[in-house]
């Protein structure tokens, strides 16, 4: 395992993740509201904020706008990805190297795990490959590790979080992005399940500054590290004012209602 403390993914021991694979992922969909989001430059621009530890894209938005930005933007490249056009059982190509991604100039590599797909033997087998790759060029491994499949019925359920959780740390990774299970409680139990892969949260869809930061103070009063987010940043008119009122909470530990008075809210 890495000592990602000492990796740039880190500040002070905590990760802000912005995360900008959803183009694929999601497609167009993603950036109705705020339609000038389509454009990466607007996020890597984001990025440069002092709360903001890494960037997630993948290896065509890295090749095309990362040299802009490598001077004041810390870059995670995410391996695979499927777009939201396929509609069968979970899965994800693998679509980038870690070698490839090492030229890029990442400091950290990114891959999803479906874990409970019918094609779970698969993904993981890519992470293997993907895992130690990465061990060999001293890169850390973000694990986006999302249970889901026909098979799985409880997918949002907390137990099976914290499975997710325990299941990146069985499989080497050294960050488990996870759902956010519904309370402290349940995290603080996906943290433990998580044992030295660090836990951080994943941002999800879109909601009001006060509820998306109630669930990442959770997450930090549970010991998670932090949190990948990707749609609570750039689907905001200002994305700068909730960068400031996720840096006072996630780095400084603050309080709700002090994180949304930091951010002039």
């Amino acid at each position: 395992m890495i000592p990602i403390d000492d990796t740039p993914l880190c500040r002070d021991g905590k990760v802000l993740i912005l995360a900008y694979d959803h183009g694929l992922e999601h497609g167009p969909v993603d950036f109705a509201d705020v339609p000038e989001s389509a454009d990466p430059e607007r996020t890597f621009e984001a990025a440069t904020h002092p709360a903001v530890t890494s960037v997630a894209v993948q290896k065509g938005v890295a090749e095309a706008y990362y040299p802009s930005y490598e001077d004041d933007v810390d870059l995670l490249v995410k391996l695979n990805g499927t777009s939201n056009l396929w509609r069968g059982e979970p899965d994800s190509a693998v679509n980038c190297t870690v070698d490839y991604a090492a030229e890029l100039g990442a400091s950290s590599v990114g891959f999803t795990v479906y874990g409970g797909s019918n094609h779970e033997i698969e993904m993981v087998e890519e992470f293997r490959d993907a895992q130690e790759a990465a061990r060999r060029h001293d890169l850390p491994v973000v694990m986006w590790s999302y249970p889901r499949g026909q098979g799985l019925r409880n997918a949002g359920d907390a137990s099976t979080i914290a499975y997710g959780a325990r299941l990146a740390l069985e499989l080497g990774a050294d960050v488990a992005k996870v759902k956010h299970p519904g309370s402290r409680e349940a995290m603080e139990d996906a943290v433990r399940m998580a044992g030295r892969t660090k836990v951080v949260m994943s941002g999800g869809s879109k909601t009001t500054d006060r509820q998306f930061l109630e669930s990442v103070k959770q997450t930090i009063d549970a010991g998670g590290k932090g949190l990948a987010v990707g749609r609570n940043v750039w689907q905001r008119e200002n994305p700068t004012r909730i960068l400031d009122a996720l840096e006072a909470v996630i780095f400084e530990e603050a309080g709700v209602e002090e994180a949304l008075s930091a951010a002039g809210r």
